[in-house]
């Protein structure tokens, strides 16, 4: 077996690039760059299907600085993301691996000043990353014109079909010149992915790391069983317990997110929630915060997950089981990042009773089941009945009986 390249010399890229890969600290690739860039760098459509958080923006843009020509300031390449965030996150690490490179760059999203996107795209900009509609806007309103894009990239493809950006990015793929190389990144290749890649990419490659037990090796993940009226008191004691550094519960609503942070308002310093529905400015300013280390504990959705890449998440609570497998994957994907080489990710799902067969669902998925966690004098002690196989998991929920009081409710809960 061809063993995978260890370092970025090995790459193909530039001696500019990798002047560059070294100011920046870049020492080692991830497996999705060592198999991604090569592939880019010859000219081909590729697909890399691999987890949020594993380096795929690198993936796309070390091989974009290599092939642009720095000569044209016209739009050469377009990168779209399902969300704000997302955008911002490779307009930064495109800015910044592009430190020895005259790259122009503008970020093109929603909620934000449209006039100034304007006038960035008129002085001349050579890589647009965006939402797709704020794209559209720009291409009807013909400041954005891609007729000499050389790349167009998808990044996370499966978010962007599953909150409804097909015909947008359809439509945008439909004004791009045939004569384009393609590039689609996505953590799951569901049956939409792939005709969308059918219809509009020419005989891609696949780089396919995706990961089978998720993030194993680095995430200790547990299910919580819990009734429903004590699920935000249940919350409150594993906090207690595990003291995160940084933590995000995930909901399933915004109305849900919403709704427990405002029962750790004006009681727990280093708060917030975000959801799509907050006003972009609003988005900037807790992510921001939560990038500083300022809010300690975040509510979000599964949406605005996708846009979290925070090295420093300690925790991932799971308040709501994620209707969909693979949001369990993305959502446990925002640990297990630390800096520290020993330190681990530890992940926690709240089960309800009739959420069982979820769980089962979740274990399937990951091919491993998780283990209950006790809440120590919090619960009953009962063992939890279950079968061994993950075919046939049967977790018996075990009602919690006793209440916090007033003074210890919000004690100890942050490192």
């Amino acid at each position: 077996m061809e063993l995978a390249p260890t370092s970025f010399d090995q790459l193909g890229l530039s001696p500019q690039t990798l002047q560059a890969l070294e100011q920046v600290g870049y020492k080692t690739p991830s497996p999705i760059q060592a198999k991604f860039i090569p592939i880019a760098l010859t000219g081909r459509d590729c697909i890399g299907q691999a987890q949020t958080g594993t380096g795929k923006t690198a993936s796309f843009v070390l091989p974009m600085l290599d092939l642009l020509n720095l000569e044209d300031d016209r739009t050469q390449a377009l990168i779209l993301t399902p969300t704000r965030e997302l955008s911002q996150q490779v307009a930064d690490e495109a800015h910044r691996l592009a430190v020895v490179h005259k790259i122009t760059t503008a970020c093109c999203v929603g909620g934000r000043p449209l006039k100034q996107q304007i006038s960035q795209l008129q002085r001349g900009v050579q890589i647009v990353i965006g939402t797709p509609g704020r794209v559209i806007d720009l291409l009807t309103r013909r400041v954005l014109k891609v007729d000499n894009l050389r790349f167009v990239v998808l990044d996370e493809a499966d978010r962007m079909l599953d909150i409804g950006f097909r015909p947008d990015i359809e439509r945008i793929l439909r004004h791009c010149p045939s004569e384009r190389q393609t590039l689609l990144l996505s953590a799951t290749l569901p049956p939409p992915v792939e005709r969308l890649a059918q219809k509009y990419m020419i005989n891609p490659e696949r780089v396919d790391m995706s990961v089978k037990t998720i993030s194993g090796d680095t995430i200790d993940q547990y299910y919580i069983p819990v009734d429903p009226d004590r699920k935000f008191a249940t919350l409150v004691r594993l906090l207690q317990k595990e003291r995160p550094q940084q933590a995000i519960v995930f909901t399933r609503t915004k109305r849900g997110a919403e709704g427990v942070f405002k029962r750790f308002r004006g009681r727990l310093p280093g708060a917030a929630f975000i959801h799509g529905d907050l006003a972009q400015s609003a988005r900037d300013r807790v992510m921001k915060r939560f990038r500083e280390g300022k809010i300690r504990l975040l509510v979000a959705t599964d949406v605005m997950g996708r846009g979290i890449d925070v090295s420093g998440i300690s925790h991932i609570i799971n308040y709501d089981v994620p209707e969909d497998c693979d949001d369990y994957v993305h959502r446990v994907g925002r640990t297990g990042r630390l800096s520290s080489v020993e330190a681990r990710g530890t992940a926690f799902t709240l089960v309800c009773r009739d959420e069982g067969a979820q769980l089962t669902s979740i274990e399937k998925r990951i091919n491993r089941i998780l283990g209950a966690y006790p809440l120590g004098d919090y619960e009953s002690q009962r063992p939890i009945a279950r079968r061994r196989t993950v075919q046939d998991v049967e977790p018996v929920i075990v009602r919690s009986t006793d209440e916090l009081s007033e003074e210890e409710e919000f004690g100890g809960m942050l490192v």
